[in-house]
């Protein structure tokens, strides 16, 4: 028999934290490290096969794996969080991470290493566990800049960590990255420990083993087929299999959670509009925030022979997102702002035009350095308004119960997002080159074709967010006595 657990309806919706503002300055590092430890291996990848003796296909899985287990763990540790306690699921997050770091930072084996990096990967939900966390411990007046600081953080994180790992692989051993990657870990925990309280607030029911198991097996068979299409063939029987496997289990997974009591996503309420649509634009922005990621870095890395490129270092390619960053940073609190007064769909909707516009300026101005980083940097402050509106627009639809595994299946749709712009700048820029100084380089059509297609994704963004409801319906379901409650409802 389930004991009876205090919930947000039983408590009012709030309990607050003794120090908020340092809770959310830590809840806030903790993104910034998950973030930087996904794009820490980036500039490292054309030196793994000498430095381990493997091959690029292997050195790939650098990448991929922390893909598979950071969109695996994401909505997993969420749900579990909301139902077993926020604050042990995340210290149990950032200890995987430790440990994980260790690993990479002691071998340089490449099966070793794919490990590691497969436990880092799992740190991401801290994200989502930092968001839900904030949604319980916050009044509703600091909910919305608190949530939108720690969305931004992924993007923040990937800007500082591109440019602070290309240092360390040029001026020092590149183990020391992953050793000061378990340092940052470590002090992580010690702080959340301190800091951040754990929450009363439980969503009652049983953990959903086999809705975990079939969610987990659906997202490897779709995210190995996007990512190793290219590698493997994308009409290989491989390939092929993957992505039938994809929608056999999740059309059945799809009808077992319909079913279950306690499921590990509610379909029911991730089916309505305000839920859906969302999704489906984080889905969008992740692909177009990607690609700015992506080709940004080797672009101006590309020689000058091509007549387009820079010949720019490691360093200087990675500095180029750094202005981005630090934009992120200055526009969390405007982000907030706007949503308070216009709502969160505005905020959305707004992010993706300024995305838009700094596509287009990226289409019309790539041969100048100072452009590039402009047009960068103006679509990195779309990204931050739409990485901090999205969870609002979350929150304002599903029960404080669900928040953990909402948000973390919205931040799962920014993965999946990001692994189809992966494959398709990948397969961009390896078929659309000429030669030039007896090697094969990209020509300036793939690049701009890439600009093209991002731009493309965050217009469909507007259009989605365009058709989210102005006014977030009530949600149904059983989370106390009192019934339950949502954002909008809590009164933020």
């Amino acid at each position: 028999m389930t004991p009876a657990i205090p919930d947000a309806a039983d408590t009012g919706g709030v309990v607050e934290a003794p120090h908020p503002r340092l809770m959310v300055g830590v809840l806030a590092f903790c993104g910034v490290v998950v973030a930087v430890m996904q794009t820490l291996v980036v500039p490292l990848l054309p030196h793994i096969p000498a430095l381990t003796g493997s091959t690029p296909a292997a050195a790939s899985w650098l990448v991929t794996v922390t893909l598979l287990t950071g969109a695996v763990c994401t909505p997993v540790l969420g749900r579990v969080g909301d139902m077993y306690g926020k604050r042990r699921v995340l210290v149990a997050a950032l200890g995987v991470l430790v440990v994980g770091s260790v690993l990479c930072a002691v071998s340089s084996d490449i099966g070793v290493l794919i490990a590691g990096r497969a436990l880092q990967g799992a740190a991401l939900a801290v994200v989502p566990l930092g968001i839900s966390i904030m949604r319980d411990e916050l009044p509703p007046a600091r909910v919305l800049s608190s949530v939108a600081l720690m969305s931004s953080t992924l993007g923040i994180g990937a800007a500082v960590g591109l440019p602070i790992a290309a240092m360390v692989i040029e001026h020092s051993d590149w183990h020391t990255m992953f050793w000061a990657s378990a340092g940052l870990g470590v002090l992580d925990v010690v702080l959340v420990l301190v800091f951040v309280p754990e929450s009363p607030l439980r969503s009652r029911g049983r953990f959903d083993v086999l809705g975990a198991i079939g969610l987990s097996a659906a997202l490897v068979a779709l995210l190995v087929a996007v990512t190793q299409g290219g590698e493997w063939g994308w009409g290989s029987t491989r390939i092929v299999g993957l992505f039938a496997a994809a929608v056999v289990i999740g059309v059945a997974w799809g009808f077992y959670e319909m079913r279950v009591a306690s499921p590990m996503v509610d379909l029911r309420v991730s089916a309505r509009p305000a839920v859906l649509l969302a999704n489906i634009a984080a889905l969008l922005i992740g692909f177009a925030f990607y690609g700015n990621s992506l080709v940004t870095g080797q672009m101006v890395q590309e020689p000058k022979a091509t007549g387009y490129g820079l010949g720019a270092s490691i360093v200087v390619s990675g500095l180029c997102l750094l202005p981005g960053g630090i934009t992120m940073v200055a526009l969390s609190p405007l982000s907030a702002r706007i949503s308070a007064t216009r709502g969160p769909k505005v905020t959305l909707a707004v992010a993706a035009v300024v995305m838009v516009a700094g596509y287009v300026l990226r289409f019309f101005t790539s041969h100048s350095l100072l452009m590039i980083i402009v047009g960068a940097t103006v679509v990195s402050s779309g990204t931050a308004l739409a990485y901090s509106a999205l969870p609002s627009l979350v929150m304002r639809a599903v029960p404080v119960s669900e928040t953990g595994a909402a948000n973390g299946l919205n931040t799962l749709m920014r993965s999946v997002g990001q692994a189809f712009c992966s494959a398709v700048v990948a397969a961009v820029l390896a078929n659309v080159t000429f030669q030039v100084g007896g090697h094969t380089a990209p020509t300036l059509h793939a690049y701009l074709l890439v600009f093209l297609i991002a731009g493309g994704a965050a217009l469909a963004a507007l259009l989605v967010t365009l058709g989210l409801p102005g006014r977030t319906a009530s949600v149904t379901g059983t989370v106390g006595a009192k019934g339950p409650k949502t954002l909008a409802q809590e009164g933020a």
